[in-house]
């Protein structure tokens, strides 16, 4: 049996506050933003894509879950790749992680704001930020009790969702029958965008500090949040398909707004509004809480400014590194735009989850709970949604890990020069 080791941060996360977190993580911003970029690269194949990044997502939920719960600490794949490929790849994959879902925590605004404010949704955006990350202030049990009531109104809402676009008259067949529109390079494309909705798991893992009993509680809370998401994933986007087809979702700013619209349930669209802005805003604060936390633990070891390395004495979070976190995002609502953003966050979280099955590979077989082939079909479905999203998400999440693999190589040369 593994101990709880020792932990600045209070372990207070049972299992079912972990299987909420990473379901705020999940059916958050995600359902609601990707859907239409997905439609757009594959057409009503986005259905195929659901599955091709389910199944890799359930690769990297095995390996996240049997690595967290030997390695239970903040930082999730970070620690895990210092642990067990070394330190450089550590810090690879902590800085992809919080470079890229920095940018998902910026897609996760701006869908507040389309789907609460259309006419204002960077100033909606930037106000909701501000919001959850005083709310996470004070505390993880706060955040998780916030997180549990946001997911409930967020499932209400799609299942109005599906309820309008089943009962609002406006369903075809044909609406579901070009499956093959984008081709095999468009329906791995879309298997790389909505790969980013399913990522929210690695949340349980980087709480690993302040959750009890880890060892049990993780490999029983990731799996267990992701089978829940796809399920409804899977509801939501066929029956939204099928009452409005790929290219009004492709071209809609909320999408599922615009297929809860076009029936004769149109009332229920504000309904659904109100929804997404929730979920959006559920979403946010949990990723905060998951991005501060490996923030939180690069510093510790070095690799982020030490500044960021600091615990709240009252309430037992990380603040500073919270507060960085919430800065960063704040410049990218500011500056970007979500479909931009969503394919560069899709392409650094892949390599982040590259590098997790990269590691659980390298567990001895007394240490595994799934098996080794598991782990392989995880990497090898990372890498192949990876180099087929845009070729510009490519480019740039490429220049991003080496600006951070250069700068770390710079950081650890001077410290030595300062030893010696």
């Amino acid at each position: 049996m593994v101990s709880n080791p020792p932990t600045r941060l209070a372990r207070r996360l049972g299992t079912g506050d972990a299987i909420v977190m990473g379901l705020g993580s999940m059916i958050g911003a995600s359902v609601f933003a990707a859907i239409g970029p997905a439609a757009a690269a594959a057409g009503s194949g986005l259905m195929i894509g659901l599955a091709v990044a389910g199944v890799v997502a359930f690769c990297n939920a095995t390996s996240s879950a049997q690595l967290a719960a030997l390695y239970p600490a903040s930082g999730g794949t970070y620690v895990y790749g210092r642990k067990r490929l070394g330190h450089l790849t550590g810090f690879s994959a902590g800085w992809g992680f919080v470079i890229g879902k920095s940018a998902t925590l910026s897609v996760s605004a701006l869908a507040f704001g389309a789907y609460a404010f259309p006419e204002a949704p960077r100033a909606a955006g930037i106000g909701a930020i501000v919001v959850v990350t005083a709310i996470n202030f004070r505390g993880i049990t706060r955040t998780a009790t916030a997180t549990r009531i946001t997911v409930t109104l967020v499932l209400i809402a799609l299942g109005m969702v599906v309820a309008a676009a089943v009962g609002g008259g406006t369903t075809e067949t044909d609406n579901l029958a070009d499956w093959g529109a984008g081709g095999a390079a468009g329906i791995l494309e879309a298997a790389g965008l909505l790969f980013f909705a399913f990522a929210g798991y690695a949340r349980i893992a980087t709480l690993g500090e302040e959750i009890k009993d880890p060892a049990r509680t993780i490999p029983r809370a990731i799996p267990t949040a992701l089978g829940i998401t796809l399920v409804v994933y899977a509801a939501v986007s066929a029956t939204a398909l099928w009452a409005v087809g790929p290219d009004v979702l492709a071209d809609a700013a909320a999408p599922l707004a615009a297929a809860t619209d076009a029936g004769s349930w149109s009332g229920l669209t504000p309904v659904v509004r109100v929804g997404a802005a929730i979920a959006s805003a559920g979403a946010l604060m949990a990723l905060i809480a998951g991005v501060g936390r490996t923030t939180f633990a690069m510093a510790s070891e070095g690799d982020l400014p030490r500044l960021l390395d600091k615990v709240h004495p009252t309430f037992k979070v990380p603040h500073y590194a919270e507060i960085a976190v919430a800065a960063v995002v704040i410049v990218l609502v500011a500056l970007t735009d979500l479909r931009s953003v969503l394919g560069f966050s899709s392409f650094c979280v892949l390599f982040y989850y590259a590098v997790t099955n990269a590691a659980a590979w390298t567990l001895p077989a007394a240490q595994r709970r799934w098996p080794r082939a598991v782990s392989g079909l995880g990497f090898a479905g990372c890498v192949t949604l990876a180099v087929t999203l845009p070729g510009a998400s490519v480019v740039v999440g490429l220049c991003v890990l080496a600006v951070g693999i250069i700068s770390w190589r710079i950081r650890q040369t001077l410290n030595l020069a300062n030893k010696g």
